[in-house]
């Protein structure tokens, strides 16, 4: 007997805006580059609308935007207020064009906020110069390093220039939003200070890229912050979200809502657990960061386009198992530490 396969999940289509609660809802904006997409969140906050999050700049985007602003669940309003929960491009990139729109200053940490500033004008060749010696350390090959001299920078492609002035939100502070309370918690590791933000009473978290409910979230390791510990930034920070309810509706930056926040909490944790042990056991032998990363990325490692997020990751578990005690670097005639098990 042939079986009737599961229905295909009810995927919110690009413009579409839909009710999550009484007041919020959910867009949907469709991304060029994995995972494909990232959620908007709509809050009724002073006679219109508060956004979290606002896609990478671009015609489609903004054209996406006319959309939802016109969508019949807005009722014409207008936006009146706008949170960035951190500097990446698929949330950053329209801030400036809506601030400018609608008369805004956008609501963001100080560090995501001077990290979106410091990157949106470091694009010369000198910052090039940079990443070339970052990934030579890392033991990528010479055309991996042409081709991102060939790319060129790119956070200014997909992010438009920014407001010069913002609100500071930090961790532990409030948010009143269409006159309810929301809590600041920060989240580490993806980026530096990311804001998610909680409701108790609706028991509601916007998670943003720190809880996503099927992927970790990248956390890399970069030039701009070589000794740096994201890796294990970003493990302590989900633990400060264990104290929340078991029940806690989540609304993740990618994917779809879900309710098993522990779960998830404890996933993630035993995710890269693995990804240490498997990465401890490759180092048996001395190897570079972007050996390694074949140990972790196969496919991505050998994909040009992939090779900076597999190195910036395996370099972030390198760094805690560094920490730990169970991986120590060398010095490599080359200039590329090689890393073996202590």
């Amino acid at each position: 007997m042939t079986q009737t396969p599961p229905p295909a999940p009810d995927i919110l289509a690009p413009g579409e805006v839909r009710p999550i609660l009484p007041g919020l809802f959910r867009a949907r904006m469709p991304l060029p580059f994995p995972p494909g997409h990232v959620n908007v969140w709509l809050f009724e906050h002073d006679g219109g609308f508060l956004a979290v999050d606002t896609s990478i700049a671009g015609r489609q985007s903004r054209e996406l935007w006319d959309q939802v602003l016109a969508h019949p669940n807005l009722g014409g309003k207008p936006l009146t207020g706008l949170l960035i929960t951190h500097f990446h491009p698929d949330h950053i990139g329209l801030c400036g064009w809506l601030c400018e729109r609608f008369g805004l200053l956008p609501t963001l940490t100080r560090i995501e906020w001077l990290q979106a500033r410091s990157l949106w004008f470091d694009s010369g060749p000198a910052m090039m110069a940079q990443q070339a010696s970052f990934y030579t350390a890392a033991g990528c090959a010479p055309e991996y390093l042409s081709f991102v001299e060939q790319r060129g920078p790119l956070y200014q492609r997909a992010v438009a220039e920014l407001p010069r002035s913002f609100h500071c939100i930090k961790a532990g502070g409030s948010l009143r939003i269409g006159g309810a309370d929301w809590r600041v918690i920060t989240g580490a590791g993806h980026s530096p200070d990311m804001a998610c933000l909680y409701n108790a009473e609706l028991g509601v978290l916007i998670s943003a890229d720190q809880i996503l409910p099927r992927i970790s979230p990248y956390v890399g390791l970069h030039a701009g912050e070589p000794g740096a510990d994201p890796l294990g930034d970003f493990l302590r920070s989900n633990e400060a979200f264990r104290a929340l309810p078991e029940d806690t509706l989540v609304l993740p930056s990618h994917g779809e809502p879900f309710r098993t926040l522990h779960p998830r909490l404890d996933s993630l944790a035993a995710h890269h657990a693995e990804r240490l042990d498997v990465l401890a056991t490759a180092c048996m032998e001395p190897v570079t960061a972007f050996e390694a990363a074949q140990t972790l990325f196969p496919r991505a490692a050998m994909e040009q386009t992939q090779i900076g997020f597999a190195v910036g990751e395996t370099l972030a578990h390198l760094r805690l198992l560094e920490r730990q005690g169970r991986v120590v670097a060398e010095a490599g005639t080359d200039g590329a530490p090689r890393f073996r098990r202590a």
